[in-house]
């Protein structure tokens, strides 16, 4: 996995979990295509990955719209979820992120800002161990507007105290990205390691 690291130290850091600091991405897609084939539906894995940091309950209703689905989002994304946390003991570390983190930690705050719901984005923190490294996880239920909007990661740095330029964002996904952009922080992708 190539990463290109920061040239400078900042204030603090924030993180994805999901592709970022955890290996979740698979796991989600194997839940996801469980519980929408369980109701007729399809998730296409290219669509997928491209609307990596989405809320899912936010996916469940862009599924709807695109595809003329009548899926429930709250009952979909909970038995998702359920799915997901039944496999989640298979979720390995981004080694070369978490080794970042862990030098971090007690130097300078850090958070981890995620599109999912945040006891599922902790219970994979814990799996790989890295849960106590972080001050705030933020989750979707924290904020109104998800990835692309920037409001997770300027959540994240009021949550820290510290100015969003002064924060670098570690991200996987171009939503990410798009979201640390629109907050005004400089930012790291991190790549898929089965994608490049």
């Amino acid at each position: 996995m190539q990463v290109t690291w920061p040239q400078r130290d900042y204030a603090a850091y924030i993180f994805d979990c999901d592709g970022t600091l955890a290996d979740t991405m698979p796991l989600h897609y194997r839940a996801w295509i469980r519980a929408l084939r369980e109701r007729g539906a399809d998730f296409p894995e290219d669509l997928f990955y491209q609307w990596g940091g989405k809320p899912t309950m936010k996916i469940v209703e862009e599924l709807n719209a695109l595809f003329g689905y009548s899926l429930t989002p709250a009952e979909v994304t909970h038995i998702k979820e359920q799915y997901y946390l039944q496999i989640l003991d298979e979720v390995r570390p981004m080694e070369k992120v978490v080794e970042f983190a862990r030098l971090q930690h007690g130097r300078v705050p850090l958070a981890v800002a995620s599109g999912g719901h945040r006891d599922i984005v902790m219970a994979a923190l814990e799996v790989i161990g890295i849960l106590d490294v972080f001050d705030f996880v933020i989750g979707a239920e924290d904020y109104e507007h998800g990835k692309p909007a920037p409001d997770p990661f300027l959540l994240a740095a009021r949550r820290l105290g510290v100015p969003p330029e002064e924060c670098l964002v570690f991200e996987d996904t171009e939503n990410g990205a798009k979201a640390a952009i629109a907050a005004g922080m400089d930012y790291v992708i991190v790549p898929d390691p089965r994608r490049g």
